[in-house]
């Protein structure tokens, strides 16, 4: 075993005079020492407090004995399904199995189940019945509560029952999880911790709970879609630690799960002691004869600066995962990781992000955040930004100007996606000038998502007008720096609300842009987000008002085969819509037309008055029909 990584296998512990450790963390992922990993984080953090923790990466769910690898630890197992829900890593949104695994040795698929989290918790509980099983990570995170899963088309009860663990410790877990230890080590019975923030527990008693939101019951949910949300817009109000309340959800058999408010947000000094923690910073060697774990080049040479988001994008969990509240990083902590890529071999000079969710939200949205949380029933940047919002990129621009002025570093990219509302409503030009000098590699993208109003106002995104005064600005400041960059923005068919109509608008637009995206993301309902509620439920829960879903395979084809209209492959289904939409007016010859009325390389038609004018053939010359009448006599 390479010395510094936490122990994986009997050997190991031997080797570090370890007879029982304190937690075995059951993992989804290949196991990779990197910040980036979130069982990285919480066994790192756990060590950091006295914990010994050791990895049992993708156990053999078929086989029970594969959970008794590192033996029966002393406190409790951890389980977490990776960095990504299980599902999402397993299937497209047209439910086909992804080719690849990209965090798994070699890339390999199939090497962990559906809905892991509550797989692994039933293999654990089969064989250790009386062991404390806490989940965590992203999966576990948005499944806390009754959610709607896409992948079996059902409407499921809490993970926390279906995989039959004792705790869930939610969002980034680094306050909670420590707080669990400490409360099984004190000798604390596991069905007795039913007080820390961030955690979500099972009871059959409700009295001692103060100032509870009682949320419909299950099977009031699974009954009436509106039921589900309803009780969503009051999950979504409960996110913030300073106004969140304890959430009741009632099953069956007088069974409760109830969530603990959140966990308050880590300060900036706590986040630096978390990412100054003794990472390898790499997969564990034992992968390296397997090709290495194919994740790690996404984020080896690239910071993260923040976490949170006040961006409330509808489609996007990382508000119900991280919060709104934006944290920190100091430039200290991040400039000595910056030194770390520098002694790395295999750096070239490149960093290749630094960012977070959003990558220019570097504080919270305005001051009172910190105080008295995050409003319950107003965006900070939707419909329009908040009057109280905080627009300032100053701290930002001086710490990716540090990190490009360090020896050794050629360019500092910026990848995890700029939020280009804010970024219009800064009444300084500095940063928007220096990112576009500076920190684009050829290409910047961004997601304006669509260009219909009506769609946006679905998906919590600004009015289509902010996006081209964006595109306006980026343009002219590459031309005043004599750069030739272009914009990759992100589009998505078929989310709630998009009907045919606003796919052809989606179309028409990119036609008059001259530009065809190489890929089309479906929207993909994934566990715990609004647009996902509006899917299932079809209304929105924001006012309880019905919501146009597409629903049905073909139409989503459609839909995605618009964006692409170009592609000589969907030119059935692009011309199916058209005139289902009544837009014929868009097949033909003409500079608006987005197809012919013929296939690509078949021959023009002759109905409907479209027949292509033939070609004049040439006069018969008179020697010529001589030549005829010679021949017939």
């Amino acid at each position: 075993m390479e010395e510094g990584f936490l122990p994986i296998s009997r050997e190991d512990m031997k080797a570090l005079g370890i007879e029982q450790l304190d937690f075995v963390y059951v993992i989804g992922d290949a196991y990779v020492d990197h910040p980036s990993f979130g069982h990285a984080i919480i066994s790192r953090v756990l060590q950091s407090h006295g914990y010994t923790v050791g990895i049992l990466s993708q156990p053999d769910w078929k086989v029970d004995e594969s959970i008794c690898a590192l033996g029966r630890p002393r406190l409790g197992f951890l389980v977490s399904a990776g960095n990504m829900d299980s599902c999402v890593n397993h299937y497209s949104v047209s439910k086909k199995p992804r080719p690849a695994d990209a965090y798994t040795p070699g890339g390999k698929t199939g090497k962990r189940p559906d809905h892991a989290v509550a797989v692994y918790g039933n293999l654990i509980r089969r064989t250790y019945r009386d062991v404390p099983i806490i989940l965590g990570g992203i999966e576990a995170s948005l499944r806390r509560m009754a959610h709607y899963d896409y992948w079996t088309d059902s409407f499921k009860r809490s993970v926390l029952l279906d995989s039959q663990a004792d705790l869930i410790s939610y969002g980034m877990g680094e306050r909670s999880i420590v707080e669990i230890a400490d409360a099984l080590a004190s000798g604390i019975a596991v069905r007795d911790i039913t007080f820390i923030p961030g955690t979500v527990y099972r009871t059959k008693d409700i009295s001692g709970i103060f100032e509870p939101v009682c949320l419909p019951s299950y099977e009031e949910m699974k009954r009436e879609k509106a039921q589900y949300a309803r009780s969503f817009l009051l999950q979504s109000q409960n996110t913030d630690a300073c106004t969140g309340k304890p959430l009741v959800e009632g099953y069956p058999g007088g069974v409760y799960v109830v969530q603990n408010p959140p966990a308050p947000p880590l300060t900036t000094e706590e986040m630096d002691a978390v990412y100054r923690l003794p990472y390898m910073r790499t997969y564990h060697p034992s992968y390296a004869s397997q090709g290495g774990v194919p994740a790690i080049s996404e984020v080896k040479f690239s910071l993260i600066s923040n976490r949170g988001c006040f961006g409330g994008c509808n489609f996007c969990a990382l508000t119900f995962h991280q919060g709104r509240t934006v944290q920190t990083r100091s430039h200290a902590s991040i400039l000595e990781e910056a030194h770390l890529l520098l002694q790395d071999p295999d750096f070239k000079g490149y960093i290749h992000d630094v960012g977070g969710p959003t990558a220019n939200f570097r504080h919270p949205s305005c001051e009172k955040q910190l105080s008295v949380g995050v409003c319950k029933n107003r965006q900070c940047l939707f419909p329009t930004p908040c009057k109280n919002l905080h627009v300032d990129h100053r701290d930002y621009l001086e710490l990716l100007r540090a990190l490009r002025s360090l020896p050794g570093v050629k360019k500092v990219f910026i990848r995890s996606g700029i939020r280009f509302d804010y970024l219009l409503a800064d009444k300084e030009d500095v940063f928007f000038r220096e990112l576009v000098e500076h920190h684009v590699s050829g290409q910047l993208k961004v997601a304006p998502e669509h260009i219909s109003d009506k769609v946006l106002q679905y998906m919590g995104k600004p009015a289509n007008a902010v996006y081209r005064q964006f595109v306006e600005k980026y343009n002219y400041l590459n031309k005043v720096l004599s750069k030739k960059q272009f914009l990759v923005p992100y589009l998505m068919s078929s989310h709630p609300g998009s009907t045919l109509k606003e796919a052809v608008e989606l179309a028409e637009y990119l036609r008059d842009l001259g530009y065809m995206p190489e890929q089309v993301q479906d929207f993909y309902p994934t566990p715990s987000t609004l647009s996902t509620v509006m899917y299932y439920t079809g209304l929105d829960p924001r006012d309880m008002q019905p919501v146009y879903v597409c629903r049905n395979p073909h139409e989503k084809a459609m839909q995605r085969a618009l964006i692409q209209y170009r592609n000589p492959r969907n030119y059935d289904l692009v011309r199916e819509a058209l005139v289902q939409a009544g837009r014929e007016d868009l097949i033909g010859y003409g500079k608006k037309c987005l197809i012919g009325p013929n296939r690509p390389g078949e021959r023009p038609c002759v109905d409907k008055g479209r027949q292509k004018p033939q070609k004049q053939q040439k006069p018969i010359r008179k020697k010529t029909i001589r030549n005829v009448h010679k021949k017939k006599s």
